[in-house]
């Protein structure tokens, strides 16, 4: 991987990340500077303990946008984008529209590819690889920053999900607090160690590879699951077989199987219903926390809000009242159909 580090007018930070040296990436931002938006302010909730992100200057973000205005494509002639280069791989840049900032954190976006009409199941394992690379380093950087407390690398994809932009793409949010569900995971991985002694996350990855109907996919290194009690109709989390805390501990080798079973995953999903379109998904790495994340292993969530070719899934009263899930698809029959989906 070859990283170069530029501006844009505006002062945001732009980095290019290739798969070798010698590519050009002088290409100048030419558009004038935006500055005077609002800064992000994290709020605490007195009755349940999380924080709340207040950004209300990201009502005004680019909305749908005509292909032709596309901002994640490169610059093409007098059509100035957040790429100044003509061409690229893969692109990391500070959002103009963060949902933090300063001393509140800090938003990325990570261009997956120049293709504006490609998703992440359509890249090669190389150009795999080289995002999965960009996410190693950002975490790496973004975890070292003062007041940073976790980075999350995620994927959004489609407008059921609430994208607004659809050229492939994904986002790093440095955040300066634990995330809620982060919490949740360490204080079950502490009282699992409290009762049994062992890992929970290891006995997580065991139990689903010993129960053979919740599997999906699995090679040396990495296994992909349906968990026991999945809140989405299809959800699945991989995990690499040696547990690490983030994505900087991984090795070579477990890097180099990672795009084969991920891309193979994406492809399932896409898979799963009538093929007319693309498969709406969140996909989110779990990280444990800079500072710190006790037990946590590192994992991928994968799920969709796609419960049947023409039905959505919507958080409705018991999820978004209550954060009660309730499931409309058996965790088995979504391993066993993501199973039949194999190219």
């Amino acid at each position: 991987m070859h990283k170069t580090v530029t501006e844009l007018a505006d002062g945001r930070e732009l980095i290019y990340y290739d798969a070798a040296p010698g590519r050009d990436r002088g290409a100048k931002d030419r558009r004038p500077p935006e500055r005077g938006r609002s800064t992000p302010e994290v709020r605490l909730d007195p009755a349940t303990g999380d924080r709340v992100v207040i950004a209300a200057h990201r009502q005004a973000r680019t909305y749908h946008p005509p292909a032709d205005a596309c901002p994640l494509c490169p610059t093409r002639g007098d059509r100035y984008t957040e790429i100044p280069a003509a061409d690229y791989e893969v692109a990391v840049f500070e959002n103009m529209f963060p949902a933090l900032s300063g001393p509140a954190g800090r938003c990325e976006v990570v261009c997956f590819t120049s293709e504006h009409d490609t998703g992440f199941a359509g890249l090669t394992r190389e150009r795999a690889r080289l995002v999965l690379d960009a996410w190693t380093d950002r975490t790496a950087e973004l975890s070292a920053l003062p007041g940073v407390e976790q980075v999350y690398c995620f994927e959004n994809r489609g407008v059921e999900i609430g994208v607004t932009l659809p050229h492939p793409h994904g986002q790093v949010y440095a955040l300066p607090f634990t995330t809620p569900r982060t919490a949740k995971h360490i204080a079950a991985a502490a009282a699992h160690r409290a009762t049994t002694g062992r890992n929970l996350f290891e006995d997580l990855l065991a139990g689903a590879r010993a129960a053979t109907e919740r599997l999906v996919l699995s090679g040396e290194h990495w296994t992909a699951f349906v968990p026991y009690a999945a809140r989405w109709p299809y959800e699945v989390h991989l995990y690499p077989h040696r547990r690490v805390p983030d994505l900087t501990r991984l090795t070579e080798a477990e890097r180099s199987e990672f795009p084969g079973l991920y891309l193979d995953l994406l492809r399932r999903f896409d898979r799963l219903f009538d093929g007319s379109r693309p498969t709406p998904y969140v996909s989110a790495w779990h990280q444990a926390p800079a500072r710190g994340g006790g037990e946590l292993a590192l994992h991928l969530e994968l799920f969709t809000v796609r419960r049947t070719a023409d039905k959505l899934k919507y958080l409705a009263g018991t999820e978004s009242g209550m954060d009660a899930f309730m499931n409309d698809v058996a965790p088995e029959t979504a391993a066993r159909r993501l199973r039949e989906a194999a190219g």
